[in-house]
């Protein structure tokens, strides 16, 4: 995979602009369907050698995602975005506009346009706020790229973005059945986030293609992965020669994002009310969090796993505050919780890793000894 600066300069080459969206969820239908290209900025890491830029900035304890965004927008984003597109996900992303303002500013370029959407985290009375905010952002896109707007080409995207999410859903149903590799279900994700719906959907139905009638573990422990992003290549690794399958995800930037879209709405703005207000429950829709633990012991069940594993970005509050009731709750269920943490300072070496995953999976296994005995 090339790096998320070479992959967008490619995007550009087609002539539309592009707008970059801060992670988590942001409308991708509605900018497809006015004509733009809109990237969610996922897994920047390989972009970014250092965050001296964003370090002006930004708090040196915010997570490894914000960081790295900063550091991205600010030395790239004026030569590769036509565009940046906010929503308040978390404390720290919520409050990055004015920031990253700033940090171009200071390096005397031109800021792209910036959009923003409050998405409301209670649920009593927003629809009709949310309606007003989806009606407003178009009203900005058509002002700065002089784009027009129309229901039939929205639904048409619509479709797009479900079919891609759907070869999503399948290409994790060939990780748990040990057809494809999780290093490499996150890999072609992290391609396809990159690329134009259109080809991503090419791109996912290639990869569900070459890795239909292979088998890469015979059998395995069977694990739920969780965290915001998907675990390091490294950490992947370890886990499945630890004899460990990922049957399933809970990971922002993987199942919480493809495992939902609405199936009945009328128009754009009814689209994006159940989008956010149905969303699969994720740490950064607050009111989605009374819904979090069921949804987290239902994919494990349905999975048939034998345990949880979170790797989580250091300073993820969202995350964080979350999971001791989380591991409090999956224990009482019989699921064992292996909690890793990975921070911008790591330096991809497997040997921080590999010894508390190689004595999870010893301690499964005499799990699974016991209950064949």
């Amino acid at each position: 995979m090339k790096n998320a600066r070479a992959m967008i300069e490619q995007l550009r080459k087609g002539g539309k602009p592009v707008v970059g969206c801060f992670p988590l969820y942001p409308p991708l239908e509605l900018m497809h369907s006015m004509g733009l290209l809109p990237v969610v900025l996922w897994g920047l890491r390989d972009s970014v050698s250092d965050t001296r830029d964003a370090d002006r900035h930004v708090q040196p304890y915010a997570c490894s995602v914000a960081r790295q965004l900063a550091q991205f927008v600010i030395a790239d984003g004026p030569g590769l975005l036509d565009g940046l597109f906010f929503y308040n996900a978390c404390d720290t992303l919520r409050n990055l506009p004015e920031l990253l303002r700033e940090g171009i500013a200071g390096s005397r370029r031109i800021t792209p346009p910036m959009f923003r959407v409050h998405v409301p985290m209670k649920e009593d009375g927003a629809s009709g706020y949310l309606a007003n905010e989806i009606a407003n952002l178009i009203k900005a896109l058509q002002a700065s790229y002089g784009v027009s707007f129309s229901e039939e080409r929205f639904a048409r995207s619509v479709s797009l973005y479900e079919r891609a999410r759907r070869l999503c859903r399948r290409l994790e149903d060939a990780v748990a059945e040990g057809v494809l590799t999780f290093a490499g279900f996150s890999a072609a994700l992290a391609s396809a986030n990159f690329l134009a719906v259109e080809d991503q959907i090419a791109l996912l139905e290639s990869t569900l293609s070459d890795c239909e009638g292979s088998i890469t573990q015979p059998s395995a422990t069977r694990v739920i992965a969780s965290g915001i992003l998907p675990p390091p290549p490294v950490i992947c690794d370890l886990i499945e020669l630890a004899g460990l399958r990922v049957a399933g995800n809970d990971i922002a930037s993987m199942h919480r994002s493809y495992a939902f879209s609405p199936e009945a709405w009328g128009n754009v703005r009814d689209y994006y009310v159940a989008f956010y207000r149905d969303h699969f429950p994720c740490t950064t829709l607050l009111h989605t969090a009374d819904r979090r633990v069921d949804a987290v012991v239902d994919i494990v069940s349905s999975r048939h796993a034998d345990a949880f594993v979170f790797v989580g970005e250091k300073f993820c509050e969202y995350e964080y505050f979350e999971l001791p009731y989380l591991e409090q709750q999956l224990k009482k269920s019989g699921v064992p919780v292996l909690s890793i943490e990975v921070s911008i300072d790591d330096d991809g070496s497997a040997e921080t890793f590999r010894t508390r995953i190689d004595a999870f999976a010893e301690l499964l296994s005499g799990r699974e000894g016991r209950h064949d005995a």
